[in-house]
């Protein structure tokens, strides 16, 4: 999209597409759209969608393509329009794709899911739906019970990605050329491993609102089991990601060292939906990280997985990492540490180049909590991580608990409270002080994990524990965050909830609820409406379960055995641990068949090959090349803030490995300054930049290199390099030149309005931004003024051109939306 409609909308960059690394074909035989339930921004740092994504890019005929929930005014812009949802890739309305495939990360994005069906003009219902529509599909975590959802859902791929989504889709193509019902596509789709369709089976209720039984309408459909991938080694990986342009949540390279975890902490689903444990070789990490690091521009790496820490080789991979990329500032994050885990040497590591944040999570306050929920760690851990931490230079550490756990008592909040304030003691101990906040969210039981049959906590509950949290921590000068209680309510009820509450979902949505995980969105009383008006108390899925009970989930097969589940369950009221099957015996789960489904992991006496090089001191002092760039930003490139042009650039210079010199301090960045930040909507032929280079550096081919890294629209036409002591570019910059495009007709008279605003003497201008106030004279800000046609051309001082158009016309700002504004050129000051 390249009209102005953008510029009427809160971050136009989430609707632009065009990202490097994007792919469109032009007419695949399979259109796939893969959908995330929300914003951009965090749709976009969802790594198992990359995947998908490079994984169906890369067969013949198939096109993935993207989209994301629109945020309520791009949203209100649509209907208003009677437009429809589209790709960004291709401008495809979804209701032309072949298969919509769904991203289910979180409870609280299901109305959104509605939505995008409604915006896109797709029937609500599946079974509405007919051979014209495209395939609705969901995946991830929350599919391990759909249930809530089985009404809009034509099918779900419970478990591993990488090779199902191959299947299914040449199992439509299959489908798609031989034609045929709605019906036979589902029968194909079902014969797939991992592929749950709930319309073949039939969901019976008892006395109380229990159920009854879950029945198979399919021979031999009885139960569907989950889709293993055997080997994380030789799966497929993005290296050659989508690079967004706006900030997102995890802005940076991400690279998965491994799936699963073997702690079997009672409360983690993911501890469970991803069993066995697989790992990939630090030489396959190396590789990875090197090939994504030159496509992307990135200038962090992150290492996912549910335990880093317990990755096999971790301490030698870190090392081999920061000897390759330390002299780039190439810092390196580990977002899921556990206590205990790390090291002195570990920590050293982790703050050689950047100190790119440090959390612990203890969950409990108490050692005879955690061993209720099989955490294994002790309070002499978490206090020598807290104390290694603080001595290697961080100043904040952030500790997570839990409230309404199993087994929970006062005693157990005020052990929060204590171990939060030892943790703060340890930075003082160092010498060097140190913060705590303290991040505390509410206990939701999870469907295939030991507490599934145990009851959530009530909402009158969870404002008194946090009430008690506040006023303790606060009374230590402890920072405290919390999650929304009614939030946690609603997730617990669609966690463990049923196909009734598909009525109550689709109630809401028509209520307006929507982006219910986002605090200052969520509608609590349309959703109660909800509630009553379908007839359904939600606090009917927070009860304890029976264990002899039909859960809603019981027909999907995740691996782990429900006698496993109840073992665990049993150890649990005792206060008993279950040892890691990582370095003790195999504690039975039923996952593994030890053929090809089985742990897999690393040679732990791995050592990496490069030798560190300490960074040249001198590099920081010692010589510069300063070069000077002009280039442009064009098209739909316009729509970026002047934030959203330095991270495309920073990824740029990454990406054409310019040897640009950095900052120094806590936080190096690339040494480059932009002129006066343009506004959003204007292209531009005049934009400029000053990079400084190493003394070393061929400044020649710079322009080249950073244009075969830029997006169209931003191309580098000018690049010389500048005596040293030049002053910048906002001293030496006087005046601008702009032309401004009206819509045709859109003014009558023109030249004579010109020739007038031109005869007077003042035009004052008064203009407020963040309670600061400016004003000038728009006259004498106007330098040069012709009219040819709808056109305006002007050299200003201060004041936008917009303004300067307002004041000849007598418009207002708004009627002038579809104007198109250029700047022309840059008039400098004579030296």
């Amino acid at each position: 999209m390249s009209d102005n409609r953008l510029l009427a909308v809160e971050k136009p960059a989430r609707y632009m597409g065009g990202e490097v690394g994007t792919r469109c074909a032009a007419t695949p035989e399979l259109r796939f759209v893969l959908a995330f339930p929300d914003v951009y921004e965090v749709g976009m740092s969802h790594l198992g969608l990359q995947i998908l994504y490079g994984v169906l890019n890369g067969l013949d005929g198939v096109a993935a393509e993207r989209a994301y929930a629109p945020w309520p005014d791009r949203e209100a812009q649509l209907r208003a329009e009677g437009g429809s949802l589209a790709t960004l890739e291709s401008g495809t309305s979804l209701d032309r794709a072949d298969i919509v495939g769904f991203t289910l990360q979180y409870e609280l994005s299901y109305t959104n899911i509605l939505n995008m069906l409604d915006l896109a003009g797709i029937p609500l219902l599946a079974s509405e739906r007919d051979e014209r529509h495209p395939l609705i599909i969901g995946g991830g975590p929350c599919a391990c019970n759909p249930e809530p959802l089985a009404d809009f859902f034509d099918a779900f791929l419970l478990g591993d990605g990488e090779e199902a989504v191959i299947e299914i889709a040449e199992a439509f193509r299959a489908w798609k050329r031989t034609g045929g019902a709605r019906a036979a596509l589902l029968e194909r789709l079902a014969g797939i491993a991992g592929v749950y369709v709930p319309s073949f089976f039939a969901v019976g209720y008892g006395d109380g609102g229990r159920i009854a039984a879950v029945e198979p309408l399919r021979p031999g459909y009885g139960s569907v089991k989950r889709r293993f991938l055997a080997d994380l080694e030789s799966a497929a990986y993005p290296t050659a990601p989508v690079v967004p342009f706006l900030k997102t949540i995890h802005d940076r390279v991400s690279v998965e060292i491994g799936r699963g975890c073997t702690r079997g902490c009672r409360f983690c689903q993911a501890g469970y939906l991803y069993r066995p444990v697989r790992e990939r070789s630090p030489e396959k990490i190396l590789s990875l990280v090197e090939e994504t690091l030159r496509t992307t521009g990135y200038d962090e790496i992150s290492l996912l997985s549910l335990s880093t820490g317990d990755y096999g080789c971790l301490t030698p991979l870190l090392t081999e990492l920061m000897a390759r990329y330390a002299s780039e500032r190439i810092a390196v994050s580990l977002p899921s540490m556990r206590v205990g885990s790390l090291n002195d040497e570990l920590v050293e590591a982790i703050r050689t180049v950047r100190k790119t944040g440090f959390t612990l999570a203890p969950e409990a306050g108490s050692e005879r909590l955690r061993q209720v929920i099989n955490k294994g760690i002790s309070e002499e851990d978490l206090l020598r991580n807290a104390f290694e931490a603080y001595s290697h230079g961080w100043r904040l550490i952030k500790l997570y608990f839990m409230i309404g756990l199993p087994g929970e008592t006062e005693e157990d909040l005020h052990g929060i409270v204590e171990l939060a304030r030892k943790v703060k003691m340890e930075g003082r101990r160092t010498g060097n002080g140190g913060e705590v906040n303290v991040s505390v969210s509410t206990f939701v039981p999870k469907a295939h994990t030991p507490f599934q049959w145990e009851p959530q906590i009530t909402v009158g509950e969870i404002l008194e524990k946090q009430g008690l949290l506040r006023r303790e921590l606060r009374a230590r000068k402890l920072v405290f965050k919390w999650h929304d209680a009614p939030l946690s309510f609603m997730e617990g009820v669609f966690a463990r909830g049923d196909r009734r509450l598909g009525a109550v979902l689709r109630r809401a949505w028509e209520l307006g609820c929507r982006f219910d995980g986002w605090g200052d969105r969520f509608d609590e009383a349309a959703w109660l409406t909800a509630f009553e008006e379908i007839g359904i108390d939600p606090e009917f899925y927070h009860r304890r379960r029976d264990p002899d009970e039909v859960l809603p989930w019981d027909h999907l097969d995740f691996g782990v055995t429900r006698a496993f589940l109840l073992r665990e369950l049993e150890l649990s009221r005792q206060g008993a641990a279950t040892e890691d099957c990582r370095t003790g015996r195999c504690t039975g789960c039923g996952v593994c068949d030890f053929d090809g489904v089985r742990m897999r992991t690393t040679d732990g006496g791995w050592q990496g090959t490069t030798t560190r090089r300490e960074k040249d001191e001198a590099e920081d002092v010692e010589g510069k090349v300063t070069l000077r760039l002009r280039y442009t930003k064009t098209g739909p490139m316009r729509f970026l803030s002047h934030l959203e042009m330095i991270g495309l650039f920073t990824r740029a210079v990454g990406r054409s490995r310019i040897p640009i010199r950095f900052s120094r301090g806590f936080h190096p960045h690339p040494k480059f300054s932009f002129a006066t930040a343009l506004s959003v909507g204007v292209e531009s032929w005049a934009e400029y930049l000053d990079m400084e280079l190493s003394p070393d550096a061929d400044p020649t081919d710079i322009g080249t290199r950073l244009n075969g890294a830029l997006p169209e629209g931003v191309r580098i036409i000018e690049a010389s390099v500048i005596p040293p002591g030049s002053p910048s570019l906002s001293v030496i910059m006087d005046k601008v030149r702009y032309r401004v495009t009206l819509p045709p007709g859109a003014v009558a008279g023109l030249p004579e309005l010109a020739a007038a605003f031109l005869a007077r003497e003042s035009a004052p201008m008064r203009r407020e931004k963040k309670g600061r106030v400016q004003e000038y004279d728009l006259r004498r800000e106007l330098a040069e003024l012709t009219v040819e046609g709808d056109t305006l051309e002007m050299v200003t001082g201060r004041g936008k051109p917009l303004e300067f158009v307002s004041a000849i016309t007598g418009l207002a700002p708004e009627a002038l939306a579809e104007a198109r504004i250029e700047k022309l050129q840059v008039l400098f000051k004579e030296s």
